[in-house]
């Protein structure tokens, strides 16, 4: 029988580990499983559940007494290093956390809000596998916390709700991801980095969620390397060359569609971060990065001076853009949206070959209704704007996405349907989000 997400608006009884003699546990195991999710405790194994019940219970009867920057966690141990790590982390983190120990009330709350998470039984975890891996919910809850300058204390509905009911299930699904990608070579073989794909609309959060998940491999212990399709741009000389083959074309007068990317860059590049395994331990290598800023907004490629560096063996690449896993469609199914779309349809079908047949395993973030892009582009530039920065007026910003809605017409719903270009079902996972780019229930 499938376990359903806790309810967010039950309650906990305070105490659940009250004393030895184990009524605590059966308290907490009625209302958790009974009452609250509705599973007969025949269905359920009761030494797995028990066990489960009692790493919660000594998690929250052993808290410690001062803060050591894991305050929801008894052994410092499974900080694995945070401070040192994150002090190396490109990017501001924070320190001033509490010193306050959670209460033990916190810690109920904060796995039943766990279980209520949206995300739970699309990927096949129940409140039995949560309780069993609480310490590491709670690491990465405080991992996050120091990335985001977020106290974990005091977290917010929303703070909790963008750490606990979406990147950290992510990063556990792209745990899971990577497990079956290196327990497919025998033993003795070189290991490549799995690359994972991100597909989804721009403003909705992916590179927010691709940097926190890249954090959470390193404080880990895992090397991983983030990329966008932004990064394969064409040159500045290269989009006045793709504006003069097109004239009159809106679609591929500024970068962004289909034939506006250095494909040879981006097979060069996934080619030899493939190549980054455990044989090559301090082999390293820049990744290419572009300047949006250049030419008064038209961009350039950055210099490579610039570029950040990444250093082998690797375990992952993350790989995200706005129209990965895009399939080219027939002429009329675009030419019906805009006939401009031609041209770019045709520019797709080498984008297999250049990114997509890397791609091992994917992350789509699905949206009901594209002209949320306008309004989370808007909301960004409103944001630049009010802190003294550079920023594209409304009617900019109304042209800018304009130049992008015809292909999300086109291609969204065929890549919601199908699934990206070449992938795998078993090893794909949507995510579907509300206007506040939180995960919600998607059917």
């Amino acid at each position: 029988m499938a376990t359903q997400p806790l309810s967010s608006t039950s309650t906990f009884p305070s105490l659940f580990c009250s004393n030895s003699n184990g009524v605590g546990f059966y308290k907490f195991r009625s209302s958790l499983y009974s009452h609250h999710v509705s599973v007969s405790s025949s269905s359920l194994p009761m030494a797995k559940t028990n066990q489960s019940i009692s790493r919660l219970c000594y998690l929250q009867t052993h808290l410690p007494k001062s803060g050591n920057g894991c305050s929801w966690i008894q052994d410092n141990s499974l900080c694995h290093s945070v401070s040192a790590s994150v002090e190396g982390y490109r990017g501001s983190v924070c320190y001033s956390l509490p010193t306050k120990p959670a209460q033990v009330s916190t810690v109920a709350d904060l796995f039943e809000f766990i279980c209520s998470g949206p995300l739970i039984e699309k990927l096949g975890l129940s409140p039995e596998s949560v309780a069993d891996a609480i310490d590491k919910w709670l690491a990465y809850g405080s991992y996050l916390c120091r990335l985001f300058k977020a106290n974990e204390m005091e977290l917010t509905i929303p703070q909790k709700a963008r750490f606990y009911h979406y990147y950290i299930p992510v990063f556990f699904w792209c745990e899971d991801q990577i497990s079956q990608h290196q327990s497919s070579f025998k033993e003795g073989e070189e290991i490549p980095p799995l690359v994972i794909g991100f597909s989804a609309p721009q403003g909705c959060g992916k590179t927010t969620l691709v940097y926190a998940l890249n954090y959470l491999f390193e404080v880990t212990g895992r090397k991983s390397a983030m990329l966008s399709i932004d990064d394969f741009y064409l040159t500045a000389e290269g989009q006045a060359q793709l504006r003069e083959r097109n004239p009159g074309n809106a679609l591929l007068e500024l970068r962004g569609n289909a034939g506006s990317h250095d494909l040879e860059l981006s097979v060069e590049t996934l080619t030899a971060l493939s190549k980054l395994t455990k044989e090559d331990k301090g082999l390293k290598m820049k990744l290419p990065r572009y300047d949006k800023s250049a030419f008064s907004g038209r961009g350039d490629r950055a210099d490579p001076s610039t570029w950040p560096e990444v250093e082998g063996p690797l375990t992952v690449v993350l790989f995200e853009g706005w129209m990965l896993g895009f399939k080219p469609l027939p002429t009329e199914a675009v030419t019906a949206v805009d006939p401009q779309l031609e041209t770019v349809n045709n520019n797709m079908k080498v984008y297999y070959d250049a990114w997509d047949k890397y791609i091992k395993a994917w992350i789509v973030i699905k949206i009901n209704d594209p002209s949320c892009v306008y309004y989370w582009r808007l909301q960004a530039e409103i944001a630049m704007r009010e802190a003294g920065k550079p920023g594209m007026t409304d009617e900019e910003v109304r042209d800018f996405v304009s130049r992008y809605l015809p292909a999300y017409k086109a291609y969204l719903p065929v890549l919601y349907s199908e699934g990206p270009s070449g992938s795998d079902p078993k090893r794909l996972l949507v995510v579907e989000i509300d206007e506040e780019r939180n995960p919600i229930l998607g059917y």
